[in-house]
């Protein structure tokens, strides 16, 4: 009896030490993680699918931590705060800034931290609370959010495109390519009508290069001989001015000097008639000449008829 005795006591002494043991530990383990992980709160604004408890936490792309809750704001439901544990050696600022992201092929959704200003200070928790990490708009967040939206746009493109593909569009399609496909060969058949009607184009151009040439040589010829004769004219005008203004003063002399014979009746008049025909000659071959050039300019200056204008 007294054995039986000693045995329990050893028993449950054994127990209670194991249970001592237990307890330890795990206090000493939750003081150890306790003290390797910083604490801190992101606040986002927008919605967080595909984050869950245990998503990973990143900075550049490295795991620095993870996501040990995630809750509605209780003062606007429309935020989300992800509570959020990361490596004491990652320094963290008051510019760091959060955003929702996208790791592998599946998809998974992580937050990003990076930081705007590197030199800004470290930030520090307000009234005991964990620090407060702001969240940016993430173009992956914004497609989810459309992502609606965007499948209802891609099936109308979808529902287009196969209106502007339909069987009839297809062969008008097929007709429009057949129709080029005989432009094609005309162009390269060179006993085709076109290939005649493009070398007969190009002997056209020839023809009309070659009158173009020709009209621009007459108008030169043209011109040199209105410059030419025509100096000549205007010369010859001058010359029958001067004889005329010449005859004029001396008629007007022979007048002065005649005076008093004149008034006697009989002398100087076999003076006064020589001048008195030559003024008359002078004057005729003026009143040609003015005619002349009224009448046909071309042919006076020219020396030859004029010829009418070609029409086609």
């Amino acid at each position: 009896m007294e054995t039986r005795a000693h045995h329990v006591l050893i028993g449950f002494f054994t127990v209670l030490s194991a249970l001592a043991a237990i307890s330890f530990a795990i206090w000493m383990s939750s003081s150890s993680t306790s003290s390797e992980y910083r604490y801190y709160t992101v606040l986002f604004k927008q919605a967080v699918t595909g984050l869950s408890r245990g998503s990973a936490v990143q900075f550049s792309g490295i795991r620095i931590g993870d996501i040990t809750e995630l809750t509605l704001d209780k003062e606007d439901p429309r935020k989300v705060r992800a509570r959020i544990r990361i490596d004491p050696s990652v320094p963290i600022k008051e510019s760091t800034v959060a955003s929702l992201s996208f790791t592998g092929i599946t998809g998974n959704s992580v937050i990003e931290l990076s930081h705007d200003d590197p030199s800004s200070p470290p930030l520090q928790s307000k009234n005991g609370e964990d620090p407060v990490i702001y969240a940016k708009p993430s173009p992956f967040a914004s497609l989810l959010a459309n992502g609606e939206d965007l499948m209802t746009n891609i099936n109308k493109l979808i529902i287009n495109a196969r209106d502007i593909f339909s069987e009839e569009n297809v062969q008008h399609l097929s007709q429009t390519l057949e129709g080029l496909h005989q432009a094609t060969d005309s162009i390269s058949n060179p006993d085709g009508n076109l290939q005649q009607l493009l070398v007969e184009l190009k002997e056209t151009s020839r023809a009309a290069k070659a009158a173009l040439e020709q009209s621009n040589t007459l108008i030169a010829n043209a011109d040199r001989l209105v410059t030419n004769q025509g100096a000549q004219t205007l010369s010859s005008a001058e010359e029958a001015m001067a004889s005329v203004a010449k005859s004029s003063a001396t008629l007007e002399q022979i007048l002065v000097d005649n005076q008093a014979s004149f008034s006697s009746g009989m002398q100087g008049l076999g003076q006064l008639d020589p001048a008195i025909n030559e003024l008359r000659s002078t004057l005729s071959e003026l009143r040609l000449l003015t005619r002349r050039l009224q009448d046909d300019p071309a042919r006076f200056l020219l020396g030859r008829d004029n010829k009418q204008e070609f029409q086609p």
